[in-house]
């Protein structure tokens, strides 16, 4: 498997602040991001019990190749593309999907326009990535509903909101939005087929797991 592929890439000023974040991150991610990051093996779950099994996947937002893996797993005849900006990201990502061959698929560049030739997916998964789209998650949502075969399904599962000021402050600086601007576009592009939002630590914060057909 070719780790990368580059097809296209956006400025550096555009990638600069994203990509410096996430090339110290890279390291610690998987070790740090599971105590709130949740939900994220509960979107799988629902796409899964929800309908016939994809066989061509697309995850906006890859990162280290968590759920690469998993829908690897629980999809053993689906081909899977990963999308990702940060190359530090995707080198982890690369080291896991490896035993998977040509069947794990990665590419590097910003989501902001369909895929193209390689679109067709029936199943276009982002986790945790939209909200850090500031701009451009409207461009992404876009672009999936684009890449997406006549009833295929996007899934997602993301920070929605908080009441708590500071949370909010510190997400910002770490890149999150969190002011519940996915749930409506979402709605407006895709025909809501779980639409669920959960509370994390008390209601510190909520997150949105949303299943949509085109």
């Amino acid at each position: 498997m070719t780790p990368t592929e580059t097809p296209v890439l956006p400025s550096k000023s555009d990638r600069g602040g994203i990509e410096g974040y996430y090339r110290w991150h890279a390291r610690i991610y998987d070790a740090t991001r599971w105590s709130f990051l949740f939900g994220r093996e509960a979107v799988l779950h629902r796409v899964a019990a929800e309908g016939p099994a994809p066989t061509r996947i697309l995850e906006i937002g890859c990162g280290t190749g968590r759920n690469l893996l998993s829908l690897a797993r629980r999809f053993p005849k689906a081909e899977i593309i990963g999308v990702d900006l940060s190359a530090a990201m995707l080198a982890v990502a690369a080291r896991k999907a490896a035993p998977y061959g040509p069947r794990v698929r990665l590419i590097r560049q910003a989501y902001n326009a369909p895929l193209g030739a390689t679109a067709g997916f029936d199943l276009v998964l982002c986790s945790y990535a939209l909200s850090m789209f500031n701009p451009g998650f409207e461009a992404a949502i876009a672009a999936a509903e684009r890449d997406l075969v006549p009833g295929g399904r996007f899934a997602l599962v993301d920070f929605h909101a908080t009441q708590v000021r500071g949370f909010a402050r510190w997400m910002g600086v770490n890149h999150v939005r969190m002011d519940g601007q996915l749930r409506p576009i979402l709605r407006r592009t895709f025909t809501p087929v779980i639409d669920d939002l959960r509370n994390a630590y008390g209601g510190v914060w909520e997150y949105l797991i949303y299943v949509g057909r085109r």
